[in-house]
């Protein structure tokens, strides 16, 4: 999946449903308008009826009409739109979806979280709120919300029944697709937008209702005529606003399924899914009355909608772009074949996963240091083996102090395409990774990161362990601010630590983010300034907290307010390139222990980014503040520039050939705030490759 070209298509997408929705809203305004003056004009009684009204009489009340009809569909899509500010979880909730409970022992729900909580770790994006609709037989799930940090997971009571665990994983891959590439933000504005032209049809309807009790049949006459035609137009509204969502959703599908397969390297687990809907009686058709209004944000059709409608492309389509030598045939041996599958082959098939994982990583978590670095002839990450890779490929025998010679300028073409691709584009080995990271957990930091009374404590235990220095103060601050229950806590979860590895505590935190941000915010605000004064206790902010703070701020803004985020920007370099040249120099500066090493880090990196630019390596005093000031406004770069970006700050990292764990999670710090997240790095494979 092209993550950069998929928010292009997004953005394009927006623009063309308002337009669409716009000339719809139009269109009605005009016949509402036209049927209210020719009732006028037709009903017009007494002494006027002799002579006819002129079009001054009409004229003002077709108007009036208009606005009405106008003013209705305006205030009904920003109500709905309102609720649907709130995030992912209040569509879920609508639906009768029951949150998962932190402390759940029902072997398919810790599947479900399990699954959903690697695949977050994969993505480098934090773990969703995850629903299960208890009361839905058939085989279905849907993402909801605005940005990552909002974004919710819901599956049916079927999916999780009838799905083995590689399915379920192709199925949450799918939902995954639709979160990292944009469609999610789509989806609820086209639920908020239809919804105003549903209403008129309500209120029609109700209208009607009001007018058939009425005693003066000549009265209510002309009212009842107009309220069918607004009726008939509504309906006319909704079929065209059907043929919106269908249109902007079937292609959506299609990418959702091959970026599944691309996450999971396997295409039977989606297929499979999707035959098993094929095969079901209740399939993926929904019981509840409202599914209509989300139809486009599923993972199957669960309406049952005629083609033309059809939010989703055939399922047998689908099926063969994944499978293209299966036949519908076929279907009647698999349903056989799936009646035999016992819970002790999914148990099987689980720990079969996790074996691979561990046979992908011999060397467990530890083969990637905390500390020390990891040499660039070794598998630093994938990433960073792309940017070697993209010089190499490039032809460019330009090295790194030829690049920061006086009047050198590396060429443009060794800007590797391939890096961006792997924003928000995790691969079957980060799934792998994932799974280890999260089956590796102490329990108890596991236990209480999924404990709403209990994530609070989590984070400052955190930053505690990572501070080491002077846990004392740490722990006399926090007893000040949240009380000793809350010290503690802390205290008891300071020993588990020890077991952590270092690259475990950004997936610890993503963890705990969905119990984090329903804490209510007078606390969270109050637990923010905490983490505030922990970080600047001692007088320096290691990258660790620097990228915990600025994690946790970025994402739990988000979450309370969602559709405030700014996903796609519009701003070009040249406008920013001062704030890409601070964030570079503070990159290379904690990168590089040698001033001149620095430099040409530094120099590396801008070069990538703005071939033509001379702006001499002056790292900030206080980077923190710089860093604060300057990733805001990269945020609204658009999306080339935003590629190009993410090419500099590996080459500046990388130029040493070697990345440590704490550069990064900056690096991932840094790629969240401008809202392109990044897959973890991974360690040394096999084979060395």
């Amino acid at each position: 999946m092209d993550f950069f070209g998929e928010q292009r298509r997004a953005v394009g997408q927006s623009r063309r449903l308002l337009v669409l929705f716009a000339i719809a809203v139009i269109l009605i305004v005009v016949v509402v308008s036209g049927i209210v003056a020719l009732g006028w004009i037709a009903f017009y009684d007494g002494e006027a009826m002799t002579r006819g009204p002129t079009p001054g009489e009409v004229i003002p009340v077709a108007v009036i009409a208009g606005l009405i009809t106008l003013a209705v569909i305006a205030l009904a899509s920003w109500t709905r739109t309102s609720r649907l500010r709130q995030g992912g979880g209040v569509v879920a909730q609508e639906l009768g979806g029951t949150l998962i409970p932190p402390d759940t022992t029902n072997p398919s729900y810790r599947r479900l979280r399990n699954v959903v909580e690697e695949m977050a770790i994969a993505s480098g994006i934090p773990v969703p709120e995850i629903y299960v609709l208890e009361q839905e037989p058939g085989i279905n799930a849907f993402a909801a919300g605005y940005t990552t940090s909002d974004a919710a997971i819901g599956v049916t009571r079927g999916c999780l029944e009838q799905m083995s665990r590689s399915e379920l994983q192709g199925v949450i891959a799918h939902e995954f697709s639709h979160i990292l590439n944009g469609d999610m933000r789509l989806n609820i504005r086209l639920v908020g937008l239809l919804f105003g032209i549903l209403m008129l049809s309500i209120l029609a309807r109700m209208v009607m209702r009001g007018a058939r009790g009425s005693r003066d049949s000549r009265g209510t006459a002309p009212i009842l005529m107009v309220a069918l035609a607004v009726a008939v137009i509504g309906s006319i509204g909704m079929f065209f606003g059907r043929l919106i969502k269908a249109g902007l959703s079937r292609q959506r599908e299609y990418l959702a399924d091959a970026s599944a397969v691309q996450f999971t390297r396997d295409n039977t687990a989606v297929a499979g899914a999707l035959k098993k809907i094929a095969i079901t009686a209740q399939g993926s058709q929904l019981a509840m009355a409202d599914g209509e209004e989300i139809s486009h944000m599923l993972f199957g059709d669960g309406v049952g909608y005629s083609r033309l409608f059809a939010t989703h492309p055939p399922l047998m389509d689908r099926i063969q772009r994944l499978d293209p030598g299966f036949r519908p045939e076929q279907l009647r041996d698999l349903a056989v074949q799936w009646q035999r599958r016992r819970k002790a082959e999914q148990e099987a098939e689980e720990a079969a996963e996790l074996q691979d994982a561990r046979n992908r990583f011999p060397g467990g978590l530890g083969s990637l240091p905390g500390s020390e670095a990891l040499p660039g002839g070794v598998v630093g990450g994938v990433l960073a083996g792309a940017i070697l890779a993209g010089g190499a490929a490039s032809g460019s025998g330009t090295s790194a102090g030829e690049a920061g010679s006086a009047g050198s300028r590396p060429p443009t073409d060794t800007r590797d395409p391939s890096v961006a691709r792997l924003v928000a584009n995790p691969s079957l080995d980060h799934v792998r990774y994932a799974e280890l990271i999260r089956a590796d957990l102490p329990e108890a930091l596991a236990d209480a990161a999924h404990m709403h009374d209990h994530a609070i404590d989590l984070v400052l235990a955190v930053l505690v362990d990572a501070a080491g220095r002077a846990p004392a103060a740490h722990l006399e601050r926090i007893a000040e601010h949240r009380g000793a229950d809350s010290r503690a806590a802390v205290e008891a979860l300071l020993p588990h630590f020890a077991q952590l590895h270092p690259v475990q505590r950004t997936p610890l935190l993503a963890i705990a983010f969905p119990a984090l941000k329903r804490r209510p915010v007078p606390e969270l605000m109050a637990f923010r300034e905490l983490v505030d004064v922990l970080i600047h206790l001692d007088g320096e902010v290691s990258l660790f907290e620097y990228a915990l703070g600025r994690d946790l701020a970025s994402h739990l803004e988000e979450a309370r307010h969602p559709s405030s985020a700014r996903v796609f920007g519009t701003v070009h370099l040249p406008e920013v390139q001062a704030e890409a040249a601070t964030v570079l120099a503070v990159l290379a500066m904690h990168g590089h222990e040698d001033d001149e090493a620095a430099r040409q880090a530094y120099l590396k990196g801008l070069y990538t980014l703005l071939p033509q630019a001379s702006i001499p390596y002056a790292p900030p005093q206080d980077w923190v503040a710089a860093l604060d000031q300057a990733l805001p406004k990269l945020d609204r770069l658009e999306s080339v520039a935003k590629a190009l970006l993410l090419e500099a700050l590996l080459a500046t990292l990388h130029h040493d050939g070697r990345i440590t764990t704490q550069e990064s999670e900056l690096l991932r710090a840094v790629c969240a705030a401008v809202h392109c997240p990044l897959p973890p790095f991974l360690p040394q494979q096999a084979g060395g490759n």
